[in-house]
């Protein structure tokens, strides 16, 4: 089956809770619970995230990419999630592709993201998509690597 990507609403995503309870857990490397989750999403979530995708197969909804917009036609990507059964199947692929498109739609001329170092299988889909590593563009405190890709018409990924 063929994944089909659509736009959402971060806010109203179930994805963006399931996206959350990940980044907890793997970053304290034990479970988390509702209260820990509701207490991110309150106090540490950034809110602003205007372009959401979701990826979906036989009308589930597995993963999540977001969107923002920094100076100088620069898109940031934010929540890449994929639900575990689904992974290595290309919905990550699937959502970065669509994306790219938008946010060259939009006129946007780099997109740009910041990772964790545990985030390893992140950082690989990054670098498969053609995305290089750069320095620190921003201070997020979670942050230890950061990356960009430029979108330009010789770009067929861009462009498609």
């Amino acid at each position: 089956m063929t994944w089909i990507v659509t736009a959402a609403d971060a806010a109203l995503s179930p994805l963006n809770r399931e996206y959350n309870a990940e980044m907890i857990s793997r970053y304290w490397g034990r479970p988390t619970n509702d209260a820990e989750i509701d207490a991110y999403e309150r106090d540490e979530q950034d809110h602003d995230v205007p372009v959401f995708l979701v990826v979906s197969r036989d009308g589930n909804d597995v993963g999540c990419l977001g969107m923002r917009f920094l100076d100088n036609g620069v898109g940031e990507l934010t929540r890449m999630f994929v639900r575990t059964p689904f992974r290595g199947q290309g919905a990550a692929s699937a959502l970065i592709v669509a994306m790219e498109a938008e946010a060259a739609r939009r006129g946007l001329v780099a997109l740009r993201l910041d990772t964790r170092k545990d985030l390893v299988e992140a950082r690989s889909l990054y670098a498969k998509h053609g995305f290089a590593e750069i320095a620190a563009y921003n201070d997020a405190e979670y942050s230890d690597h950061w990356f960009e890709k430029r979108l330009t018409s010789s770009d067929p990924a861009a462009m498609s």
